[in-house]
């Protein structure tokens, strides 16, 4: 897939811990990189963190900075793949919850897939902003007051979600499309220019 170099200059963090799903990390991180990206994998320790794939656990991925010290003004947009065990370790972590909420409460683009929501959730940031996700999220993403919807992505002023591993191309042409656009000029705070 060619993107040509969308991203350059910007600098992409992506969020994430053990048992993420593998795919869900690695092709979008492939795909940000070839767009031109400089991604970096913060997490909660140091070292590596190791994905899941096919029901076992898979590759590991060398973490660039941990969530506690790492400041999302660096940061261009955020990125959080799924997996089951991944975002649910990353919700009940406060750094985590924070970093996400500073992209969030900036206006930055953030791209979330599968069970990477679950993290967007735990900000209570969600509310009025139409996702889809994994189909078992869907719930939890009404109750946080979002609308939900079943397609392969969904884009709502920076924010981009999809369902599953399936929709990663959809996802990858997405989120290098939102994110090279940077910050969305209309913000719901803001009164519309007549």
């Amino acid at each position: 897939m060619v993107m040509s170099k969308k991203l350059s200059g910007k600098k992409i963090a992506i969020l994430s811990t053990d048992g993420f799903e593998q795919s869900e990390l690695f092709e979008p991180r492939k795909a940000l990189i070839e767009a031109g990206a400089e991604v970096h994998i913060i997490s909660l320790k140091a070292g590596q963190i190791k994905g899941w794939s096919d029901g076992n656990w898979g590759s590991s991925i060398k973490v660039d900075e941990l969530a506690s010290e790492a400041d999302a003004e660096e940061f261009d947009a955020l990125m959080l793949p799924g997996g089951v065990i991944n975002p649910d370790r990353l919700r009940i972590d406060e750094n985590a919850i924070e970093f996400v909420e500073s992209f969030l409460r900036a206006g930055k683009p953030v791209a979330a897939i599968c069970h990477g929501l679950q993290t967007l959730i735990e900000t209570g940031l969600i509310a009025g902003k139409t996702m889809t996700s994994w189909r078992s999220l869907k719930t939890d993403l009404l109750n946080a007051g979002a609308t939900w919807m079943d397609q392969d992505v969904v884009v709502d002023q920076g924010l981009i979600t999809s369902r599953k591993p399936e929709d990663i191309p959809a996802f990858n042409r997405k989120m290098i499309e939102e994110f090279a656009k940077g910050i969305p000029e209309i913000h719901p705070a803001q009164p519309p220019i007549h």
